[in-house]
């Protein structure tokens, strides 16, 4: 489980990657490899700060290759691309030790927060004008799952940040 203090650690150095994926997902439809290695970098230098044993921080490594493993068998069924597959490997030992339950509602909400404000936003003319060259605006066919995939990382290391009531 992450601490409350380390989930502060790593929101400093997560939070600017995610907004650069989400942005960058949004306006192209693809996420870079630069943004997913500085974030699979994150948790090799800053993780063991954020969790409260060593055998934590060694099962986020052996999160990560599980995620990555079951991305890539996502991305050859075409349910996922490459770059969310990638991203997601990239995220996933900030996870570990979650609340299975709490993780699964958080990615539900941010999932289904994520299209609602995305389908909302292209709607808006200004928001529109302001970005125009932006692919997810007019596909149909794809989603910018980076965008959810960085809330949902976001929004754990905020809610981590305060301790339990």
């Amino acid at each position: 489980m992450i601490t409350s203090t380390g989930a502060l650690i790593l929101l400093v150095p997560v939070l600017p990657i995610a907004l650069w994926v989400s942005g960058n997902d949004m306006k192209h439809l693809k996420i870079p490899n630069r943004a997913v290695m500085a974030l699979a970098a994150v948790w090799p230098l800053l993780g063991w700060l954020a969790v409260a044993t060593w055998t934590a921080w060694f099962w986020g490594f052996a999160l990560m290759a599980i995620v990555l493993v079951a991305g890539y068998l996502l991305y050859t069924t075409g349910t996922f691309g490459a770059g969310d597959a990638k991203y997601a490997a990239a995220m996933a030992p900030i996870f570990v030790g979650a609340d299975i339950v709490s993780l699964l509602l958080l990615i539900a909400a941010c999932l289904i927060g994520a299209l609602i404000a995305h389908r909302i936003m292209r709607r808006i003319p200004a928001v529109v004008k302001m970005t125009p060259d932006w692919k997810s605006w007019t596909e149909r066919r794809y989603f910018p799952l980076g965008f959810a995939l960085s809330g949902i990382v976001v929004f754990y290391l905020v809610a981590a940040i305060w301790p339990q009531v």
